[in-house]
């Protein structure tokens, strides 16, 4: 019988699926580990290599979890909607070509830690709350600018969308659906006040809901066109980055200890926030986003807190091409609640 083969999607790790098992691969078909039809197709000891470099990151440990947990629950490996536990450690085994060691238990090397969530945290308070511009505690801005980096998108959806409350009788002109000016723009959760950004939704209900709209009213909502844009993408740190890309064990272990700040960095950009507390609250997000932009990007992305969409906060609102405006009747608003 023939040896299974495996494919991108066993893994869903952006850098294997785009370019690393794509350039080993010789032939498509179906899966034989996860059972996608019309994917590349790579025989499993080809991916040796990388994969013995992020187990060099675990060590044995009798009370700890094996490999496929560890690697599911750390860099969202071998997804659940694809692949079982059983037929992951059976891939795991055929990539090792050890099928012990799938059955053994590991956790994380105590070699490598990182300061940087605390860093975060203590400076996050005493901007808020000591000072403001002048700031004692600080943190390492080479390191946190390399981890940005490795949340670069270039591949951003073209049209966007904004939505405003129509207000009178007239819709609002294209114009007036971009940032507000200067003198106007007050403080957001990416833009300090008076330096707007262009805040934008990837669907027009993505738009209308962050506005935060009443059933009844009557939305105006434009799309717009960005040209071509390099972001970080906030949303899912932990899914986004590949590990495979870093090759040696240490820097993948140095990544794995600071991925709980990546996810507390997009925390601050998707955490709700009461409208009397925003001057406050959007402090630490704001700083972030200055910290974003002055490293080079053109905005970020983030979860919206509110639906389904995607967020992108432009740095440049003038870079972005209005096209028209269409009237959306607001015709249902869901709440949830729960308990404190």
């Amino acid at each position: 019988m023939a040896k299974k083969k495996c494919c991108p999607e066993c893994f869903d790790d952006r850098w294997l699926r785009t370019d690393h098992i794509p350039s080993l691969s010789a032939e498509t078909g179906t899966c034989g580990f996860c059972g996608t039809a019309d994917v590349p197709l790579v025989d499993p000891t080809a991916l040796a290599n990388e994969f013995e470099s992020l187990v060099n990151v675990y060590e044995l440990d009798p009370a700890g979890r094996t490999l496929v947990e560890w690697m599911k629950e750390d860099w969202q490996l071998f997804p659940d909607a694809k692949l079982d536990e059983a037929h992951a450690s059976q891939l795991l085994g055929e990539i090792l070509d050890d099928g012990n060691i799938v059955r053994q238990t590991f956790s994380p090397s105590s070699s490598y830690t990182s300061e940087g969530l605390v860093h975060w945290e203590t400076l996050r308070d005493e901007m808020m709350f000591q000072n403001r511009w002048f700031l004692e505690q600080d943190i390492d801005r080479e390191r946190l600018t390399g981890l940005l980096a490795m949340l670069l998108e270039t591949n951003v959806p073209k049209t966007w969308y904004r939505a405003r409350i129509k207000t009178g009788d007239n819709i609002f002109s294209i114009g007036e659906m971009n940032a507000p000016p200067k003198h106007l723009a007050s403080h957001g959760r990416a833009n300090p006040a008076g330096i707007p950004y262009l805040y934008l939704g990837s669907r027009p209900d993505t738009a209308a809901a962050e506005i935060r709209p009443h059933t009844g009213e009557v939305a105006c909502i434009a799309d717009f066109t960005i040209p071509d844009v390099r972001v970080v993408d906030l949303r899912n740190p932990r899914g986004f980055v590949s590990p495979f890309v870093l090759g040696d064990a240490s820097k993948i272990g140095q990544l794995r200890a600071d991925l709980p700040l990546l996810e507390r960095l997009g925390g601050e950009l998707t955490r709700p926030v009461l409208p009397q507390r925003a001057a406050i609250d959007y402090i630490p997000s704001q700083y972030l986003c200055e910290f974003i932009k002055k490293s080079g990007f053109d905005g970020v992305l983030y979860r919206s807190s509110v639906s389904e969409g995607i967020n992108l906060a432009l740095f440049a609102p003038a870079t972005a091409v209005g096209g028209a405006v269409t009237l959306y009747n607001i015709t249902r608003v869901s709440v949830e609640v729960g308990a404190t």
